[in-house]
């Protein structure tokens, strides 16, 4: 992160380097919330749907390059989730979508954390529940903060005007 940072902080005014700060700070928090998340909600209940499909005579012996691919995925997966809050409030600082098109949008959003859901993890009913509730929910504070931020924008005093 210290080499990206070294090289885009040169280019940057002062206040977009105290905007980057917190995102920065916040994004990687929130990584490493999806993976503790992944690690110590997720792995027991999927280990547990995997060793109770194999049948009872046949010992599951997975292969370490298998094993570290699919923690891997799964940590990247939850990791990558957690950022849901980062890019909704962004996307509506930079002012691409309003927090009220993103409320409209609620039903897709929810319909696709449930698909991504379903894609990425194991083929069981829980795993899915534990990616695609935490995206809905991450989606949802990601609004909430974003409101915070507009209002706390609306707030400030215009000083590109020269008056």
């Amino acid at each position: 992160l210290y080499q990206a940072w070294a090289f885009v902080a040169p280019g940057l005014y002062e206040h977009e380097k105290k905007l980057a700060l917190p995102l920065v700070i916040g994004s990687t928090a929130l990584f490493l919330l999806g993976v503790a998340f992944c690690y110590f909600f997720v792995f027991g209940r999927v280990f547990a749907f995997i060793h109770g499909f194999a049948p009872k005579s046949i010992t599951p012996a997975p292969d370490i390059e298998a094993y570290f691919s699919f923690v891997i995925t799964m940590f990247i997966a939850f990791g990558v989730t957690f950022e849901i809050p980062i890019v909704v409030i962004v996307l509506v600082r930079m002012g691409v979508v309003s927090v009220e098109k993103l409320r409209d949008a609620r039903p897709y959003v929810i319909v696709g954390a449930f698909v991504i859901a379903a894609v990425v993890t194991p083929p069981d009913v829980l795993s899915q529940l534990l990616l695609a509730i935490p995206m809905c929910l991450l989606y949802e504070a990601g609004l909430v903060l974003a409101r915070f931020v507009k209002a706390a924008e609306s707030n400030q005093p215009d000083l590109t005007t020269k008056g």
